[in-house]
């Protein structure tokens, strides 16, 4: 009983520091860090070698937007894939037509910017480290539904990276992290749908997020092309806005 009375101290411990941290607002870091981790995200989504290699975080976030959207509309969530080539796959069960399944398809392309604005809200808000605890739950949360080794060493890489983040460094230091992820999720939820409509444009995509609400509802996928590129766009100046402004501590 000692034993496991230590160890249920030390967990109690460990989330009353993880509680008080991500519920205490910090100081929002300079201008200048601000817009140089812009900067930053900025040449992560343009420069393309790196891009193949981060575009993984922008694949969790699409293929959990998919997730929550599925849950939320009540279809029973069965399982999610991501792969290497940083596609992804989600499977729900339920009604193959009708408002569900549209707000499931649509969900994806638009979840990585929605993300990214409610990350900025947090940022704005002063929350920064409770902006990167969060979102270790998020994946948390998320790896419970992973169907395949790559997307659980995926989830599980991106995880620990922001648990040790989170938990190490110095506050300023994971401020600085935090607007990064919240630039690079605004910033690189617009990509993926040019890389959409080129793979469309060149026959490459005929089961897209797009063609699939082209069928559900009767238009054509390029409607819903503008659609994702609207909303990604709409986020990223929105968000942009918010966490270029001052965060405001309580």
């Amino acid at each position: 009983m000692t034993a496991v009375d230590d160890f249920l101290a030390t967990t109690g411990d460990v989330i009353a520091q993880i509680w008080t941290a991500a519920t205490t607002p910090v100081d929002p870091p300079s201008q200048a860090v601000v817009l140089a981790a812009g900067l930053a995200a900025l040449a992560v989504v343009l420069v393309t070698p790196v891009w193949r290699v981060a575009r993984h975080v922008v694949t969790i976030a699409h293929e959990g937007a998919h997730a929550v959207a599925a849950m939320v509309t009540g279809r029973r969530l069965d399982g999610i894939r991501l792969h290497s080539d940083t596609s992804g796959l989600t499977v729900s069960a339920g009604r193959p037509r009708g408002f569900g399944m549209i707000v499931t398809a649509f969900a994806g392309y638009v979840g990585p910017g929605l993300t990214g604005l409610g990350a900025a809200w947090l940022l704005r808000q002063g929350y920064a480290v409770g902006l990167l605890w969060l979102l270790v739950l998020l994946l948390a949360l998320l790896l419970l539904k992973i169907r395949n080794w790559f997307g659980l060493w995926s989830v599980l890489v991106s995880g620990a990276a922001l648990v040790a983040v989170s938990w190490w460094l110095e506050p300023p230091a994971q401020s600085a992290v935090a607007y990064a992820v919240t630039w690079f999720l605004l910033l690189g939820s617009v990509r993926p749908v040019f890389e959409l409509q080129a793979q469309r444009s060149r026959g490459r995509a005929r089961r897209s997020d797009a063609d699939q609400l082209a069928a559900l509802t009767r238009t054509t996928g390029m409607v819903w092309v503008v659609a994702f590129l609207l909303v990604t766009l709409g986020c990223l100046v929105l968000g942009a806005t918010w966490i270029v402004e001052p965060a405001t501590p309580a």
